[in-house]
């Protein structure tokens, strides 16, 4: 088994322990840059497009074989992964902090994520069940069967390198599907320490066929080919609306399946009722956790006009204490920004907010942290919704604006393109209530005195609009790695018809 080191959380022990040899770390043309103090991590050799076409047709060998195997088997062996990621934890957590920015509890978070997913889709093996349908006709039995699908590509993001990978591949795997998996050209190296992960519990199982997970290193055309291939069914991706704009027609002009989660704008409204201490922990984790870079974080705060001063006023003051600093340091609660890029990215959207009658409080780069991109979260008590809070800005931003009824929140709340995730504070069982009803948010998440960020297994997680209508994890989400069959059993010794037509011969 792979076992978990001490606390040494220094790169090069953990990339040693995690499999991950300097020799494939160096010499070729992917430079892998960590985001906590700019060093290079790794010149990584690319995958070769003209390599796709033999990537894809191991795949579907693998499937053939695959799918034969009874779904519990096929569990036995996501138990296992499970196992693996336990001893790999500490380790694996470090590496997301190194290579995506995470503070220590997030990168460790993460690889919980990992496990959690395990454990829903060992159960989810036994239970891969269809219904049995009351037929019209007499003597027959009608009945859903669902069936392995082929091949599924996942395309994750940098900001969460391995947990997005996870939710699809144990559910895939657990449903007869082989994996081939494109992550961010950001955070490869994550990708390749889980793929080690897994052979450890390939080993152990010991009788699954070759490529059951392949891993693609490399920019969007890797993306592209599996996007394009008639012979990959399933294509999970996770990322920008811009990448899904790009991902979701291709795989729809060949009548493929495509699983999209994609950007969030997501809000919070405050109620005159709501518990404003509460609100504030809720509030600040949901805004500046991952340094405001998950597709959950918080970026609209819709506050009731009575208690907006007072609460900005609170937030002003939490800003001001948090720690900002190196994620591998103990209580640092702001890492870094994943690149110059993005820090850019935050300057534009904060001189826009400004000029368009926003007042910014906080903001720019931090002092006394050098290396990364770190900069100050920021309010922007916004006169109304504006264009750039419409837009989403993958960085520590909060846009505030004010509201006089409920209907008015929940308006404004709707009124953006994406449709992630959204929440409400309040006491009121009726605000509550009306949230969550069909005249509440439109989004896929919609929760009720927590933040909008910080999902669990157990449930869908996905959204609506511009966040492309997909849904990964829990819940039934094991559906869309399988395809439904649709089975009538004639046991009788007559052939009747459907809704009493006749055709006697």
């Amino acid at each position: 088994m792979l076992v978990s080191t001490s606390k040494d959380t220094s790169l090069k022990t953990v990339l040693g322990n995690l499999g991950l040899k300097d020799g494939d770390l160096k010499g070729g043309t992917l430079a892998v840059h960590s985001p906590v103090d700019g060093s290079l991590m790794a010149e990584l050799a690319e995958t070769k497009g003209a390599e796709m076409d033999r990537i894809i047709k191991d795949a579907n060998t693998a499937f053939k074989a695959w799918r034969q195997v009874p779904a519990p088997r096929r569990g036995e062996l996501v138990r296992l992964l499970g196992d693996e990621l336990r001893a790999a934890k500490d380790d694996l957590g470090a590496l997301v902090s190194w290579e995506a920015g995470k503070i220590v509890s997030e990168g460790l978070g993460e690889v919980q994520e990992m496990i959690d997913i395990c454990d829903l889709a060992v159960g989810q093996s036994r239970q891969l069940f269809g219904l049995t349908i009351a037929s019209e006709r007499p003597g027959h039995r009608m009945m859903e069967t669902w069936h392995p699908m082929g091949p599924a590509g996942v395309i994750t993001a940098f900001n969460f390198p391995v947990a997005p990978w996870a939710w699809n591949s144990a559910l895939a795997l657990v449903c007869g599907n082989p994996v081939i998996w494109k992550p961010s050209e950001k955070t490869p190296l994550t990708a390749l320490a889980t793929l080690n992960i897994f052979e450890r519990a390939l080993k152990k199982f010991g009788d699954a066929p070759d490529n059951l997970l392949q891993v693609v290193i490399g920019r969007a055309d890797l993306g592209e080919a599996l996007s394009a291939s008639r012979d990959v069914p399933i294509i999970s991706a996770t990322g920008s609306t811009r990448m899904g704009r790009a991902v979701g027609p291709k795989v729809a002009e060949r009548f493929g399946r495509c699983i999209l989660e994609l950007g969030g704008n997501n809000a919070m409204i405050v109620a005159p009722s709501a518990d404003l201490d509460m609100a504030v922990r809720a509030i600040t984790f949901s805004a500046v956790g991952t340094a405001g870079q998950r597709c959950t974080s918080l970026r609209r705060l819709i506050v009731h006009k009575s208690i907006k001063d007072d609460l900005v006023q609170k937030l002003e003051k939490a800003y001001s204490g948090l720690p900002i600093g190196s994620p591998l340091e103990d209580g640092t609660l702001v890492g870094p920004l994943i690149d110059k890029a993005a820090g850019d990215g935050m300057e534009k959207a904060l001189s826009a907010a400004k000029s368009q009658g926003g007042t910014i409080i906080g903001g720019g780069k931090a002092e006394g942290v050098d290396g990364g991109v770190y900069v100050n979260p920021a309010i922007a008590v916004m006169p109304s919704q504006t264009d750039i809070v419409k837009e989403e800005t993958f960085a520590p931003i909060l846009y505030v604006m004010e509201y006089d009824t409920l209907d008015e929140a929940i308006e404004m709340q709707n009124d953006v393109p994406q449709g992630l995730s959204s929440c409400i504070f309040t006491l009121n069982v009726r605000e509550a209530e009306r949230f969550v009803s069909d005249m509440g948010s439109d989004c896929g998440i919609a929760n009720v005195n927590i933040g909008p960020s910080g999902a669990e297994i157990g449930g869908a997680f996905g959204g609506e609009k511009e966040t492309g209508g997909g849904r990964e994890s829990g819940s039934d989400a094991w559906k869309g790695y399988m395809r439904r069959q649709t089975n009538t059993v004639n046991y009788s010794d007559e052939l009747p018809l459907a809704q009493g037509v006749k055709f006697d011969i």
